[in-house]
């Protein structure tokens, strides 16, 4: 368990400790889930940094990695959905397009292969974090009084429902395409992969 393997773990367990503090009626608890977010995501960036720079590049870090990072935004998605800020459907299709293509990139990595990634993949993560973090900013603050009570009118075009679902759903959409361009991207590798293949470098 070297450093950032660590705080691989450190991610997930503060995951449930996110979604347990943002399902919370209590304001104060409510906005410490901002805090424990951006601590996991921080950790992300962190642990691939020390991975890189000191080479503590491990088989366990490559399959918990990428998990973890999924494990995360996927809770996020499902709190919001919990709580009606988002449709359920739209989180099923990208919590199944994200565990799927993971799951097929740690297994072509535990077979000495490396999946081809498009500059699509990383806007579409950009996209899905920022959106995270714009849900989890709106819903936080405004539960903060100094805001609620100042910003009242703001906060309510922010959390506007309309506003949401159609940025939402943009979001899906770009996840829904970006992983289908994956699996056609790699189909000859997954095809390989499946029937015990030898895949030629």
């Amino acid at each position: 368990m070297v450093l950032p393997n660590q705080l691989t773990t450190l991610r997930i367990i503060l995951t449930p400790v996110f979604l347990f503090l943002f399902l919370s009626d209590d304001p104060l608890l409510k906005q410490l889930s901002l805090v424990v977010f951006i601590i996991a995501a921080v950790t992300d960036w962190y642990d691939g940094w020390l991975a890189r720079k000191f080479d503590y590049i491990t088989t366990w870090g490559k399959f918990l990695d990428p998990l973890a990072d999924k494990i995360l935004t996927s809770t996020a998605f499902l709190a919001f959905a919990f709580t009606g800020i988002v449709e359920l459907w739209m989180v099923l299709i990208i919590i199944f397009r994200d565990i799927l293509i993971t799951l097929l990139r740690i297994y072509a990595e535990y077979k000495g292969y490396s999946f081809v990634t498009s500059k699509s993949a990383k806007i579409k993560t950009f996209l899905q974090m920022t959106f995270i973090y714009y849900i989890l900013l709106v819903y936080t603050l405004k539960t903060i009084n100094y805001f609620k009570l100042n910003f009242s009118y703001l906060f309510s075009q922010l959390s506007n429902s309309e506003l949401i679902y159609y940025s939402m759903a943009v979001v899906t959409l770009i996840t829904f395409v970006t992983g289908v361009q994956y699996l056609l991207k790699n189909k000859t590798l997954i095809k390989r992969l499946f029937n015990f293949e030898t895949v030629d470098n």
